[in-house]
């Protein structure tokens, strides 16, 4: 059975992927309407992966006896000024996500709560894995600047990742 303070964080943690999975929705509408099909493309297999999280969440509530409690979805910004702000906005809310997935770990270590701490050990390594996808995307448009030849052959390539 899982206790009341964890059922509470992972609830929240469901809400925080659920608003992951809109977040990267907004941004693949925001490159869709700009022209850049590649980059959309790249954020709505993000998107996907995000609802995937929530998702394995929700089950693992359910699987421990407890119940899930949805909320409202904060609504996410619709508009960047620049690919690379976009891709900022991501790194910033990976990274974020890596603190809350910490967060929660950290709960289930106090709590003695082996199953969760097990459950949460393959979150850890995701979010290693979601910061080092994202990471080398923001260094290299830093380094694309204004080129815009540039811009658009990284669309191309990040096109390929599949939806």
């Amino acid at each position: 059975m899982i206790s009341k303070p964890i059922e509470k964080a992972i609830n929240e943690q469901i809400n925080a992927e659920l608003y992951s999975f809109y977040l990267y929705l907004a941004m693949s509408a925001h490159f869709e309407e700009g022209g850049f099909q590649g980059f959309a493309r790249w954020m709505k297999a993000q998107a996907q992966e995000e609802m995937s999280h929530a998702m394995k969440f929700f089950s693992f509530v359910h699987e421990r006896g407890g119940k899930v409690k949805l909320v409202a979805i904060d609504q996410p910004k619709g508009e960047w000024p620049t690919v690379l702000a976009a891709f900022k906005a991501a790194q910033a809310h990976e990274r974020h996500i890596t603190q809350r997935i910490n967060t929660l770990m950290d709960k289930a270590i106090e709590a003695k709560d082996h199953a969760s701490a097990n459950f949460l050990q393959w979150f850890v390594k995701e979010q290693v894995e979601e910061e080092a996808t994202v990471d080398p995307i923001v260094t290299r448009l830093e380094a694309i600047g204004d080129h815009t030849g540039a811009l658009y052959y990284l669309d191309h390539e990040l096109g390929k990742r599949g939806a």
